[in-house]
């Protein structure tokens, strides 16, 4: 059993070593995934995304605020069975706007510099999602979980 600090520790290191993850959404029990730029907060209690208002995706967690996100350190070899790890949280999401996200575009941004007029525009939304839970995949089966209080 891994311990809570070494959870951690992992779980961070892969969420600043990675630039991408996959949203699901769902809308009338249709799953929906969505590749995003994201950046977590200091404390993994929150992912942030920014994403177009006039998406599927931004529609469908405007409905139905439950969500996951997959983080995985995978390169496509035959080796990712035994080396990749793989991350999942499941939350709920929200738009956060004003200071709030204000203060969230700084970090996102240095994670993302090269997405800086995407993220400012005022077409798009920034997302955060409160994470219940982590769910950590290593060698291909060895789940470990976190959860944090409500």
């Amino acid at each position: 059993m891994q311990k809570p600090e070494n959870f951690k520790t992992r779980l961070r290191e892969l969420l600043d070593s990675q630039s991408l993850g996959v949203v699901a959404t769902q809308s009338e029990g249709q799953p929906y995934a969505s590749l995003v730029a994201f950046v977590a907060s200091l404390d993994l209690k929150r992912i942030y995304f920014v994403t177009p208002k006039a998406t599927r995706k931004f529609g469908y967690l405007i409905k139905d605020h439950r969500v996951a996100i997959l983080i995985n350190n995978s390169s496509n070899q035959a080796e990712d069975f035994h080396r990749a790890i793989s991350v999942t949280g499941v939350g709920s999401a929200a738009e956060i706007s004003g200071a709030e996200r204000e203060q969230v575009l700084k970090p996102y941004l240095e994670k993302h510099p090269h997405l800086e007029d995407f993220a400012k525009s005022p077409s798009c939304a920034m997302v955060q999602i409160k994470l219940r839970s982590y769910f950590m995949v290593r060698n291909f089966q060895n789940v470990t979980e976190l959860h944090f209080d409500k």
